[in-house]
């Protein structure tokens, strides 16, 4: 029987590390330019993620499950800690002038769905969420991880990325809300303000499931 790509991996068979960086690089390539405004820190982030698989993968359980949440569990990691990194280096590049700016998660639903203030206003809002609640929004939204696969890629229990997902979308929610009044910008229906958003962001990977 051949053998699954985990058991491959596990056994260090550098075919089944290539098909796996064939199979995600680009997902990892986008979640990281969404977090990091940056195509080089990207760039760098996708280097280093499947870097740390290669040196993790004797830790790998042994199944026939998808890798897809334990890459995307080692990108989180690797962006928790070069973040910092990435604005350092994106700041440089701006002083050299030659950052190309990019567009962020709310800017390109601007683009796609044209909802105007309100998904501004949510651009505005995502650095405010705490960096749990965040990490939820972007595989749940961003990269459309189901609330088993998320947990999986966090390491933490189901109802924990359920009630994190639910703490940012109330966030927003608020903040959307509060930004649109400051603006003189009113919501359309008063307690509904940022869930045009929310649709349209699951519009582009699907439902959550």
């Amino acid at each position: 029987m051949e053998q699954s790509q985990r058991a491959r991996l596990r056994a260090g068979d550098r075919n089944a590390m290539g098909e796996l960086f064939d199979a995600h690089a680009q997902a990892v390539y986008a979640y990281a330019l969404r977090a990091l405004g940056d195509r080089a820190a990207a760039e760098d982030a996708v280097s280093m993620t499947f870097l740390e698989a290669w040196r993790l993968r004797a830790k790998l359980h042994e199944g026939d499950e998808g890798l897809r949440p334990w890459v995307f569990g080692i990108a989180t990691n690797v962006l928790r800690n070069t973040a910092r990194a990435a604005r350092r280096h994106r700041a440089a590049l701006e002083r050299l002038g030659e950052h190309e700016p990019v567009d962020d998660f709310a800017e390109e639903l601007v683009a796609r769905i044209d909802a105007g203030a309100e998904l501004a206003a949510v651009r505005r809002a995502l650095p405010a969420l705490r960096r749990s609640e965040r990490e939820v929004f972007r595989l749940c939204v961003w990269v459309g991880l189901d609330y088993a696969s998320a947990a999986e890629a966090l390491g933490i229990p189901v109802g924990t990325v359920r009630s994190r997902l639910s703490r940012a979308r109330a966030r927003l929610r608020s903040l959307v809300e509060k930004d649109l009044v400051e603006r003189r910008e009113p919501a359309a229906v008063p307690g509904q303000v940022g869930e045009s958003g929310f649709r349209a962001a699951r519009s582009m990977q699907g439902e959550i499931r």
